[in-house]
This record gives structure tokens, sequence and C-alpha cells, in this order.
């Protein structure tokens, strides 16, 4: 009898999560914003093939080819798509590797603060007393600066570069406030007190039993800071606080680009719709997710 029921727990388990995925995929598509969010966000893949895709490398400099328009324009060359900057580098084939840093970027940032807030806010509202006052309170002094002001800041005491820039971001824990109030809601929820009799305690309460149940908002969150993290970077990075050259990296041609925005303006364009096109892509999927996982927002 062990033996079949271990046989038949598999695959009920495998049946759970496709119905889990379908049901999830069937709220995620009714909203479109959300689903051309999802086709935009391809630029992932276009990041980790950008050695197929891009059709120069970034550093090649042609010499007889300095500032030239797009194709379609009057005076572009077909060999270059997007133009080329001041120095004759392909702008195609350096925001296809750019996007590497961008996204880079973006990923660091957000998995630093998630984790960092999820294990001050599991903290928090498990202990309460004064250990969450001491957090909560230092979070409001944090929060109430604004994030680009204090990213400068502090990037000004730490000093320019992309990794000091990243800390500096860093810095807006939103998540703490959101994984203390879903933990102290989790935690008058039914489902804990018979996880608590079976002898269940501490560590592994928050972390096997809350927090799986606490992930939906955080994961919203999440992908709605991702965006977030792109702009503060791109920010520093044009005004020359961020990612330094030579780190291709969308913002550092922004930075780079600056002198030439009146006569040669695809330079500076095409980076800068690059970053829009990113964030509101992130933002759509993110509106997405947030639709498709909170179980209370009015389903019509």
């Amino acid at each position: 009898m062990a033996d079949s029921s271990v046989a038949t727990s598999g695959p009920t388990r495998s049946t759970g999560r496709i119905a889990l995925f379908k049901e999830f995929w069937q709220y995620f598509s009714t909203n479109r914003g959300a689903v051309v969010g999802l086709f935009f966000i391809a630029i992932v893949f276009v990041a980790l093939f950008a050695h197929f895709i891009a059709p120069h490398s970034t550093t090649d400099q042609y010499r007889d080819a300095l500032l030239v328009p797009p194709t379609w324009t009057a005076g572009g060359n077909p060999r270059f798509l997007l133009g080329t900057d001041a120095v004759g580098r392909h702008v195609l084939s350096r925001l296809i590797y750019g996007s590497r840093y961008s996204l880079f970027i973006g990923c660091v940032i957000v998995t630093v603060a998630l984790v960092v807030g999820i294990c001050l806010g599991l903290v928090a509202g498990a202990m309460r007393g004064w250990v969450d006052t001491i957090i909560m309170r230092v979070m409001d002094i944090i929060l109430s600066f604004p994030s680009l002001l204090l990213a400068l800041v502090l990037v000004a005491i730490l000093g320019s570069s992309l990794t000091n820039a990243m800390i500096a971001i860093v810095q807006q824990l939103h998540y703490v406030r959101l994984t203390r109030a879903a933990v102290m809601s989790e935690m008058s929820r039914d489902y804990v007190t018979p996880a608590r009799v079976a002898g269940v305690k501490g560590l592994r309460l928050m972390l096997v039993t809350v927090l799986p149940n606490c992930m939906a908002p955080l994961i919203v969150q999440a992908a709605l800071s991702f965006s977030t993290a792109i702009l503060d970077a791109a920010a520093l990075g044009f005004l020359g606080v961020g990612a330094q050259p030579p780190t291709l990296e969308w913002s550092t041609m922004l930075a780079e680009a600056r002198e030439f925005i009146l006569r040669a303006w695809w330079v500076l364009t095409f980076p800068g719709v690059a970053i829009l096109r990113t964030v509101l892509a992130i933002n759509l999927f993110g509106d997405g997710l947030r639709y498709a996982l909170d179980p209370k927002l009015e389903r019509s």
C-alpha cells in the first residue's frame, strides 16, 4: 500500500501544479498589457545571445563612418542599421550588449534588496516588541528620503562606480514593510496552529510554513522594483556617478552622447528608447502578475 501511495503522489503533485499554472495563465492572459509586456521582456534573450545577434563588435571603430545616421534616413548606411556614434561604433551592437549590464544591475539590486528585506521583515513580524520597533523606525527614516537623492549622497561618499551605484540603490528596502505585514497577517491564520502543535517552531515555522504564503505580493513588488532599479541606475550613470566607461551600459551610452543631442539625435535617442521600453514592459508584466497572484482583486 505504501508503494502505491508513493507512486500516485508524484502524478498528483504534477497535476496540481499544472492546474495552478493554468489558472495563473488564465488570469494573466486576460490582461493585454501584461501579455504585451511579457512579449517585450524577450530582451532577456537578446542579452543572453548578444554574441550571436549583434552584427558588429562593440569595440570596432569605423573611422570612415563617424556619426552615420540610421539606415532609413538621409545619409544612412545599410551596414549600420541604427547608425554609429562619435568614434564610429555601431549603435545597435552596443545597445544589444548594453542590455546585459542593464538587466544585470536590476537583477542584483532586486535580489539583494529582496533577501535583506525578507529577513528583516520576518524578524520584525515574528518577534514583535522592541525588535519590531527598532527595525520599523530605521525603515521609516530611510524611506523618508527621496530614493535618488539618498543614492546620490551614498555614491558621493563611496565613490563613482557601478558597484557603489548598486549599493546606493539597494538602500530602498520596501520589502521589509511588505514582508512584516504579510507575516503578521499569516500568523493569525488557522493553518499556523496545527503546525505549532506538530512541533514546527522558530526558523522552520517562518521559512517553511509562513513565508511561502507571503510570496505573492513580494514577487509582484520585485517585478515592479526591477524597473525602478534600472531607472535609478540609468539616472546615476547619466549624471556620471554610476557605471563608468568602458563599462557598456545604456546609461553610459546616454552620458557619452549628451554633447551630440542636437546634431546626432540617434546616439542619444536609441539608448533612451531601450530604457523606456524595458521599464514599460516590466511594469506591464508586474501589473499582470499582481492581477494573477492577488486573490483579493475582483475578477471580471
